[in-house]
């Protein structure tokens, strides 16, 4: 019988790169995609020689609304069907709402939102038919506590993607198809670089609340196998999740303001 294919997102690097490794190293091979093909091949290379599974490199932007079709065409032009997904690509558009370009904030819901929703819509019937599947969709501890200043579409989009799982956990509980929403809060990756905010954040964010890529990953894929609707990752995290339920958002909200004082934009 065949390996089952797991298609990572955002597979480049940091956390995608790191959910690519777990899953060739549980027998799974692998569709990765992101915009950079020499990263992709990189990896490619890595997890064929350590683990012995086919690696189908499919470069693409999904801010282009073309590109989740033509990456599923090309996993279909294989003979091969998605068994697991993993919606992790994703990145941050610095600065308060209203200081980027459309263009910018639309390619930004495209990637996070559009993006994850199409390919998801496309593999589920498939999953279902087969009576097995796993979808993680990365999302953030931004999505659990209230929003903050330069993060309107961020936390927005994140909160989406906990709901979305959180439905659609309850609609496939029962047909072999796990889904959960990963939410990881800092994680050493390319991710401030990408939005700019390595500095700030640096200056802010103690190292006790960091994780690396590979322990997020890890705690994704377990709780996708345990079926658990939502995964927040690290004590710390959760410690602020929980205190965020229990805290009027008044008072959530005036502490995160006073945080993000000196953010780029503001």
């Amino acid at each position: 019988m065949a390996a089952r294919l797991a298609l990572v997102t955002g597979a480049s690097s940091g956390i995608g790169a790191a959910f690519a490794r777990i899953y060739a190293a549980h027998g799974y091979d692998l569709a990765i995609t992101a915009r950079r093909a020499d990263r992709l091949n990189a990896l490619a290379d890595e997890v064929r020689l350590r683990h012995g599974v086919e690696v189908m490199v499919v470069p693409a932007d999904l801010a282009d609304a073309a590109a989740p079709a033509a990456v599923l065409a090309e996993v279909a032009a294989h003979g091969r069907v998605v068994d697991a997904l993993i919606n992790n690509a994703g990145y941050g558009v610095p600065g308060p709402y209203g200081g980027a370009s459309w263009k910018d904030e639309q390619a930004f819901l495209q990637v996070l939102l559009v993006a994850v929703c199409e390919l998801t819509h496309a593999v589920l019937p498939g999953m279902r038919e087969r009576a097995f599947g796993r979808i993680v969709n990365v999302a953030s501890v931004a999505a659990l506590v209230p929003g903050g200043a330069s993060t309107a579409m961020y936390g927005a989009v994140k909160a989406f993607l906990v709901r979305f799982s959180q439905s659609l956990h309850l609609e496939t509980r029962d047909a072999g198809v796990h889904v959960t929403a990963l939410c990881p809060g800092f994680t050493y990756s390319e991710f401030h670089d990408v939005n700019q905010t390595r500095e700030w954040i640096g200056q802010r964010a103690p190292p006790w609340l960091w994780l690396g890529a590979d322990e997020v990953a890890a705690a994704g894929y377990e709780a996708a196998e345990a079926n658990r609707p939502v995964c927040v990752t690290g004590a710390p995290n959760k410690a602020i999740v929980a205190a965020a339920k229990i805290l009027p958002d008044e008072w959530v909200m005036a502490l995160m303001s006073r945080q993000s004082r000196g953010v780029r934009g503001r």
